[in-house]
């Protein structure tokens, strides 16, 4: 045995790389490979110190339960809010915020993207939200013919994307003739002894029913044709999805007076204050960064949208109130149906048309 003093280390097993390499190059040069040691003889892997062992285990074991109990305890927090919001609105926050983020998604690519694809998308939009007010409207005891509304509305839509104007505006006057008309027709074949007014009523309602949601989408297309067409309808959708949040948080965080408590008892002074900062705020960023007009001209287009959007809000608050029903429909989960998220945007089309025509030659280059 050779002494540690004389500069030599003491042989030690080889380990099974290392048999494995010894023997690839003795068969290579051809001696026979080494003895292969026994598993008994390779030494352990040496093992931490049982302090040191039991003291990392418990850290990391007091680290997890913290971040477990942070995460529950954020949870919690989480789901006591939004029941309070629940509670307070009647909606779902989590489901409203997934599907809002969804529908913006999807908006912005087909306006920037895909610009007639969003033709597709405008005129599902009539056709559900058609669909949604006829079927309020027959709940409520009028009588709406759905076939001709939706395929006067649907052509429409179509001829505001593909036709002149002028050829739009004949259309809409002979889709109120064939509305009236055919409301009339029904009637008399009928003959279920209704009365003169409530027949009228019948007729008005139908009328309207063309004007609120066709008619209406109809003129967001006309925009979306327009040069740089694609950026209005956008601004404008921003600045009236920037009201309705504003108004939303701040209703939800300050709202104490009632803006209109027989209409809808929600809505406060405070939540319009809050609709009013985001409305001009959006309108100013908009004219600066993306329409590319005068500040002054972007904050008239936040305050037009501002009113057309509360106005359609309340005005459809009143319909629902009237009617007797809380939401259009559930086919939104956590906002309730389509014509309940366009309420704001199908009047705001009118505004931002003729804001279009005034503020297009003051565009800055």
């Amino acid at each position: 045995m050779s002494d540690p003093a004389d500069g030599q280390q003491p042989q030690r097993p080889l380990t099974r790389r290392e048999a494995a390499k010894a023997r690839r190059q003795a068969a290579v040069a051809g001696a026979p490979p080494p003895a292969v040691p026994p598993p008994e003889a390779i030494p352990p892997r040496p093992a931490l110190p049982e302090g040191e062992n039991g003291t990392l285990q418990e850290s990391m074991r007091s680290a997890r339960t913290e971040f477990e109990q942070q995460v529950a305890h954020a949870r919690e927090q989480f789901e006591e809010a939004n029941e309070r919001i629940k509670q307070r609105t009647g909606r779902d926050l989590i489901l409203a915020i997934i599907i809002g983020l969804a529908i913006g998604a999807v908006l912005i690519a087909t306006l920037i993207f895909l610009k007639w694809v969003f033709v597709a998308f405008a005129l599902a939009a009539s056709v559900l939200g058609t669909v949604e007010l006829a079927r309020a409207l027959q709940g409520g005891g009028r009588r709406i013919d759905l076939v001709p509304q939706l395929i006067l509305g649907s052509a429409l839509v179509i001829c505001a994307a593909f036709l002149g104007y002028a050829l739009q505006w004949v259309l809409l006057f002979s889709a109120i003739a064939i509305i009236v008309v055919w409301r009339l027709i029904a009637q008399m074949a009928a003959k279920d002894g209704r009365t003169y007014g409530d027949v009228l009523r019948d007729v008005v309602t139908g009328v309207f029913l063309q004007l609120y949601v066709p008619f209406l989408a109809s003129l967001c297309i006309v925009l979306l044709r327009q040069d740089q067409g694609e950026w209005w309808v956008l601004a404008f959708i921003i600045v009236a999805v920037a009201t309705d949040t504003g108004a939303y948080s701040a209703g939800i965080s300050f709202g104490r007076h009632p803006m209109a408590p027989r209409i809808s008892p929600k809505k406060t002074w405070e939540g319009f204050a809050g609709g009013v900062v985001g409305a001009v705020v959006a309108g100013l960023l908009l004219a600066q960064f993306m329409l590319h007009i005068p500040l002054w001209c972007g904050a008239v287009l936040g305050v037009a949208v501002l009113l057309s959007a509360t106005v359609g809000d309340l005005g459809e608050s009143m319909l629902k109130r009237d009617l007797g029903i809380k939401d259009m429909s559930s086919w939104l989960p956590g906002h309730g149906g389509v014509l309940d998220r366009l309420d704001s945007i199908l009047l705001s089309t009118v505004p931002a048309l003729a804001l279009y025509y005034l503020f297009s030659p003051l565009v800055v280059s």
